[in-house]
Formats: structure tokens, sequence, C-alpha cells
């Protein structure tokens, strides 16, 4: 009988594995670091966290704010000339030359792809004065995006200061600030750069150090990798697929390549980006002034699961319209808000502006609802 209940016991463990029972490498819940998180672009929501208010140290991945200063700096396109205190900083370096002559923007691929010290302080120089002038620069940045747990102490993440910090969510904050600028996103995605060496017949090239965006990870879109002695691994990525934008951010990782596809196919197989308003006129809008004349201005995506779509409510509050905008057909530009609420929380809000039409605005619209409505195939009393 004893022998017949470990039988039936494990059978149910084999069973339970060749159902695709989540192991321990593979589950999103027990990624390999300290601190982790999973936040999707566009709302900002976290899909998955693990420690990421604790502040740690962050080696590298602290030059995603070093290429963003530059790159906002309005010197992006202007040549520099490299210092012999650049040159000099330890660590990983793009092997610059004491008096050479640099684009900026090409400091910053050396920087990101690379991860080179030596381009850090090449570019805080450049762009702060000094490098004391470039961390005032990077902590107001910091508290611009809402990096309320991080303190910057230099433009490279090197452990030569104690109090140069920052967490997983914070780094998330700082990913998806960059990621809307054009240049940073390009520059993030690169493989390979190639450009002339300012001594050499050879071309310096620069393979990126992330390995999810070189051959790892084929939805990877771009990331920075980092390590030191006392910090150990860092990463952070992006991934997209089907509209879904992720950032992730591991800090003392072991495994983080695994950890961040873990992440990211956790996500993917278990979010949808559901559209809950759309951008441009809305409809159904039953007060006769208002008809016809109100808009908003972008569309309202959100990361849900198919369950959590039925919990998602939208709700339009709008200005009760006075006499006086009834007698001039006039209104103030912003006339109420479109809330949108997941099991009663607020998850966006959107303003609802209203835009008065012309007879004319208004005679073209009526037609091509009129042809619309004629070419579906129904009936018209005309």
């Amino acid at each position: 009988m004893k022998r017949s209940k470990k039988s039936i016991i494990y059978l149910f463990i084999v069973l339970l594995c060749l159902s695709g029972w989540p192991s321990t490498s593979s589950a999103a819940g027990s990624v390999s670091a300290h601190s982790a998180i999973l936040m999707e672009q566009k709302s900002g929501r976290v899909l998955y966290a693990k420690n990421a208010d604790q502040v740690s140290r962050i080696a590298s991945i602290t030059k995603i704010m070093t290429a963003i200063l530059a790159i906002e700096s309005g010197k992006i396109n202007k040549t520099v000339t490299v210092s012999h205190s650049a040159v000099g900083v330890e660590g990983s370096s793009v092997y610059l030359v004491e008096g050479e002559k640099i684009k900026l923007k090409d400091l910053v691929y050396g920087l990101m792809l690379r991860s080179g010290n030596d381009a850090a302080v090449a570019i805080a120089e450049a762009v702060g004065g000094s490098e004391d002038g470039f961390v005032y620069l990077m902590n107001k940045k910091a508290e611009e995006i809402g990096m309320t747990n991080t303190t910057f102490q230099n433009p490279h993440g090197l452990d030569d200061h104690e109090n140069h910090r920052s967490t997983a969510h914070d780094m998330a904050l700082l990913m998806r600030y960059a990621m809307n600028n054009k240049i940073f996103k390009e520059i993030s995605g690169t493989k390979v750069y190639r450009m002339k060496h300012p001594e050499e017949k050879w071309d310096r090239v620069w393979k990126n150090k992330n390995k999810l965006l070189t051959t790892l990870y084929a939805y990877c879109t771009g990331g920075k990798t980092g390590y030191t002695k006392l910090a150990k691994r860092t990463l952070v990525t992006t991934a997209t697929k089907d509209g879904m934008d992720l950032i992730a951010v591991t800090i003392n990782a072991p495994d983080d390549w695994n950890d961040h596809i873990s992440m990211y196919e956790n996500a993917f197989d278990k979010y949808d980006m559901t559209s809950l308003a759309a951008k441009g006129e809305l409809a159904d809008i039953k007060d006769s002034f208002y008809k016809d004349q109100l808009y908003i201005k972008r569309n309202v995506v959100y990361p849900l699961t198919k369950k959590e779509q039925s919990s998602v409510e939208v709700k339009t509050t709008l200005i009760q319209p006075k006499k006086q905008w009834k007698e001039t057909g006039e209104a103030p530009n912003v006339v109420g808000k479109l809330d949108i609420y997941r099991s009663g929380e607020t998850i966006d809000s959107v303003p609802i502006y209203f835009e008065k039409q012309s007879e004319q605005q208004k005679g073209f619209f009526d037609k091509v609802k009129r042809l619309m409505f004629i070419q579906s195939g129904a009936k018209t009393d005309g």
C-alpha cells in the first residue's frame, strides 16, 4: 500500500512537469535577481516586481542617464576634445585617444554599446563642463522624471562613490523616459556601430554588449548592461511584441539574460494591449450643446489580461454648459475628462477638448456619415 501511494505521488509529479508546470528557471516569480521589475512602456503599468524599491548599487546602467542628457543637450552633433582625465578612467573602455576630436554622438554610441567609462567622462566634461557639473544635471533630471530613490555621483557607475545608488523601479522610469527619444531609441537598439579611428587606418567597430539584442531574444529592442564587483550584474532591456513595449530591469542578477526573457515571455503570454478609448471625436454624447464637438487627443491603451478586461469602466465627466456658452456657441478648450477605471481604481485620465465646428464642417461630416451609412447597405428615408 505504501509503495502504491509513493507511485501515485511520483506519477502526479511527472504529469505536472509534462503539462507545462513552470520550473524555477522559467517562472517569472523565481528570477535570480535580487531586485527586478517589468513595466509596460506606454501606460507605465508594473507587470512584475521583486524588491523593486530597494536602493542598490547599479553599475553601468547609470549610463542610460548619461546618454539621454548628452542627447538632450543640443550638442549631439558637435565635436568635442577628449581630455587626459577621460582617457585615464579605469574599467571598460572604447580606447579614446587624449586630444582626439570626436562627435558627441559617437561618444554616446561608445557609451551605450561598449559601456566606455572613458566615453562617459568625455560626455560629462563636454555637457556639464566638469564631472561635478554633469552629476548635478543627472540628479536634476532624476528629480524631474520622478526617480525618488536615486542619487547619482558619477557618469559611469563605478564603485568609487558609496552613495551612487538607485532602484529597479527608478531605472525603469528612466528607461521609459529615454525610450521616448528617437535618437536614444536608435542608439540603444544598434547592434554594431562603425566609425573612423583618428590615428589608425582601421575603423573602430563597436558591437553591442547586450546579448539579448544581438543573439538571444528576437523581440529585444535595446538596453544597457552593467557590472562591478560590488553591484554585481545589472541589466536594463526593452522588448516589443504585438504592439506591447516592455521594459525589464534586474539588479544583482546572476542569471540576468534568462531573467529578462522569462519576464518578457510571461507578460507577452498573459497580457494584451487593450484599446479603451480612441483618439478623435467622442461618440454617444447626449448633451445637445456638446454633441459632435468633443474629442480626445490620444488613444488610451492598457495592458490587461482577458479576465481584467471585464473589470474596466470608462466614465465621461463634463462641465455643465453655461448660458453664455450656448448663446455664443463658444466654450473653454477643455470641458471635461475621460476617466478609465479598473476594479474601481483609476488607471488613466484624459482631458476632453471642445472644438466648435463651422456650418460648412458640419455639413461635410454629415455627408460623410450619410455616405458611410448608405455604403454599409442600410436603408435611408431619402
